[in-house]
């Protein structure tokens, strides 16, 4: 059975950082649902670009999902921690230990929430402030710690996916699409 992957779509999230991980979980066989925090599918990222959503936050079990993902942008960001349905399943998957994957600014969402002590985790520079002691990981692209895993920025996009499929389905699959790709 195929794994699943419930990725949170904001007004103002960063694209890249939505469109490269998904595709790249999609040519490794994972079902990805891209859940739009609103009522409507459209989402208004970054960039003046839209993105289109399978389905609204109202519609969906996230707790079903084998794994949940936090694109960054600030503003996206923003409003994903001001959603009730986003934050408390973000809450009962970290206090779970639950597969949670954040880019970006999108670990802050975490960090507010205060679900990062003792763990490690990078995002955006600067988007560490106010962060625990040794949590923040810096010089490192990706980190995964145990069920967290956490990128930088858009620049890292392509290889935080590969790191979530890795996670999800192994080196095997993840070192397949890589090469299918060009990036190894």
């Amino acid at each position: 059975m195929a794994r699943t992957v419930s990725v949170l779509l904001a007004d103002g999230c960063e694209p890249l950082e939505v469109v490269a991980p998904v595709d790249i979980l999609r040519r490794g066989g994972v079902n990805v649902m891209l859940v739009s925090l609103k009522d409507s599918l459209q989402v208004a990222a970054a960039h003046n670009i839209t993105l289109v959503a399978d389905a609204p936050i109202a519609m969906v079990d996230l707790s079903a999902s084998d794994l949940l993902m936090i694109p960054g942008g600030s503003v996206g960001v923003e409003n994903i921690g001001l959603s009730k349905a986003a934050t408390t399943e973000i809450a009962r998957r970290m206090e779970a230990d639950e597969p949670i994957a954040a880019i970006c600014a999108g670990p802050t969402v975490l960090g507010d929430m205060g679900l990062l002590t003792g763990r490690k985790a990078v995002c955006y520079p600067t988007c560490e402030e106010g962060w625990p002691e040794g949590v923040y990981q810096p010089g490192k692209p990706v980190e995964v710690d145990n069920n967290l895993i956490t990128a930088t920025g858009p620049g890292t996009a392509i290889p935080f996916g590969l790191a979530i499929l890795k996670f999800l389905e192994g080196e095997k699959t993840t070192n397949q699409v890589a090469e299918a790709m060009l990036v190894k």
